[in-house]
């Protein structure tokens, strides 16, 4: 049997009714009497054959049946609110989901978000920061910055910037290292959870890595990394494009040339999520920046 089109003012009314467990107080809310929000809620019953209160002295309980239609309906409401928000001055305001690694994010996506603004006056920018672990899927997130190789299953992944890497440190621990990248064997060193990238970095330097006795300390985040390095707790080795701001500042210095290349900034995508007009605006505007 095919069912008629549900009333949509009997929905809401069940909807507050069972929000406030109350019919006074949900009538109050959609500016109606207390008798039409009952009475819509008897239609509705009706209608789906089924008892959705428990009309108890004190207010209302829901029955299983009603338990099971309230999250549908709420979140049904919720979107239905949430597309209505976005329209603004006539134009409908697109929204698009960038999940980003924290050091890409603060280091050059922050400085120039104005400018995304500014061209894309109408698309809600959702940032969320991350570690460089992140499951797009999970998160519901549209696109995702993130470093490596720019292989990861079942993503297509556009190449952003490449960041070569080199050791930062406060000035202090500059001056006693005197430009000899031996002297690092005396200092401690700082980095990722890559256990590799100091050897690769002395490798370009033209050194034999330090014997393995030297003191180390390991962060998940390269900004955390990078304020230890401003403090002065030891060298970090990091991208000199990221942390900009701390070496025009000269809280961090670079006392040598020699870097490394150890991956760079992929944008990526689900392979199977749909590109939106908003997903677009933002990938050709990132990639224009990057490139400008």
């Amino acid at each position: 049997m095919v069912r008629p089109h549900l009333p949509l003012n009997a929905l809401r009314a069940f909807e507050a009714s069972a929000r406030h467990r109350n019919f006074t107080k949900a009538a109050i809310e959609l500016c109606v009497t207390q008798g039409a929000v009952s009475h819509q809620v008897k239609a509705l019953e009706s209608l789906l054959g089924v008892v959705l209160f428990e009309r108890l002295p004190r207010g209302l309980m829901l029955t299983q049946e009603g338990e099971t239609l309230l999250p549908t309906l709420r979140d049904a409401f919720d979107r239905i609110a949430g597309t209505l928000q976005r329209f603004d001055g006539g134009q409908y305001r697109e929204v698009v989901r960038v999940g980003a690694v924290g050091t890409f994010a603060v280091g050059w996506l922050l400085p120039r978000l104005g400018q995304f603004r500014e061209r894309h006056p109408f698309i809600d920018l959702r940032l969320s920061t991350n570690n460089n672990r992140v499951d797009m899927a999970a998160e519901g997130l549209d696109l995702s910055i993130r470093f490596g190789a720019g292989a990861w299953h079942g993503l297509n992944a556009v190449s952003v910037l490449n960041a070569p890497f080199t050791p930062l440190c406060a000035p202090v621990i500059a001056r006693r290292l005197s430009g000899e990248p031996s002297a690092l064997v005396h200092e401690t060193l700082l980095r990722s959870y890559r256990a590799d990238e100091w050897t690769t970095w002395f490798a370009a330097a033209g050194l034999s890595e330090p014997a393995p006795h030297r003191s180390t300390i390991v962060f998940d985040s390269s900004l955390a990394m990078m304020e230890a390095a401003v403090q002065g707790a030891g060298v970090a080795l990091a991208p000199p494009l990221m942390f900009a701001r701390q070496l025009d500042a000269g809280a961090i210095v670079r006392p040598f040339a020699a870097e490394t290349v150890l991956g760079g900034y992929w944008l990526t995508s689900q392979q199977t999520r749909p590109v939106t007009g908003a997903m677009s605006a933002f990938r050709d505007w990132l990639l224009g920046s990057a490139i400008g």
